[in-house]
């Protein structure tokens, strides 16, 4: 099961994240036939956001995290909200992340949405996220997320986030930074921990179970047919009909659950209540 816990630790100075989304990537592998490559690009990034989609404050929030290789051979694109439903997709995963950016949009549910953009560091979610927090967001963020394939499937997904609160003192930066060594190869010890054996045998010394807060995200697209219809309406009956007559039907692919939703000519008529 996908899981997220969060808590404060050492002095409730900084904020604790662990993750395993070992099955949100397996759905994502499933949904999209990804490759080795392509699973663990895109798999740390689901894993990133199904991180900052729970730091969340508003029900309605939003979040996504797109990447473009330099020389456009490889981008990729992920999203969640407050509920925990996070999808994505990818696009030329072969040639891998070679430069380029990362660009994430955070919408607090106020129509305040806050863009953030940085230039990919390397190849690795994780230095790649802290490089955009301590460069886009001015938090100091320690991150440690990781992917393991093994016979086409994900093995293990997930990671450990710690983030320093304003006013921490040296010694629990000190603190935190060694802990963090414990989690170089973070695939590695959620495969073999998971986030419950991470959290107690880790951290149990320094959140209690009043403390730390568990959310589930799973791999989820919120598009729909009625949400397809909303957006082809406002080309018009005429452009519809028209598509219709050239194509068969008019097609609209979700990339994000690799869905493909098709309206006739009597769809169409219908929606125009003709």
């Amino acid at each position: 099961m996908n899981k997220l816990c969060k808590a404060l630790i050492y002095d409730n100075e900084v904020s604790l994240s662990v993750l395993d989304t070992t099955e949100l990537v397996n759905d994502a592998i499933k949904i999209h036939n990804l490759n080795d490559n392509g699973a663990k690009i895109l798999g740390g990034l689901l894993t990133a956001c199904a991180y900052m989609a729970g730091c969340l404050k508003s029900e309605t929030g939003a979040v996504s995290i797109t990447v473009k290789s330099k020389d456009g051979s490889c981008s990729a694109s992920v999203s969640g909200d407050s509920s925990g439903h996070i999808r994505g997709y990818i696009d030329g995963a072969d040639g891998g992340l070679k430069g380029g950016s990362m660009t994430v949009i955070k919408d607090d549910g106020f129509f305040r949405p806050f863009i953030g953009t940085c230039e990919l560091k390397c190849g690795d979610v994780s230095e790649n996220l802290m490089q955009y927090f301590h460069i886009s967001e001015q938090i100091e963020t320690a991150v440690a997320i990781g992917v393991k394939m093994k016979d086409g499937k994900c093995a293990a997904a997930g990671g450990v986030v710690m983030q320093l609160l304003p006013g921490t003192h040296e010694e629990n930066m000190d603190a935190a930074e060694n802990m963090m060594q414990n989690f170089v190869n973070a695939a590695d010890v959620v495969e073999k921990f998971g986030a419950d054996g991470i959290l107690n045998g880790y951290f149990k010394d320094l959140c209690g179970e009043t403390t730390t807060y568990f959310t589930f995200p799973e791999y989820k697209c919120n598009c729909s047919r009625k949400k397809i219809e909303g957006v082809i309406i406002p080309l018009g009956f005429d452009e519809l009909e028209k598509i219709v007559k050239e194509q068969g039907a008019v097609s609209v692919h979700c990339h994000y659950c690799n869905t493909d939703y098709k309206f006739s000519g009597k769809d169409v008529a219908k929606l125009f209540g003709k």
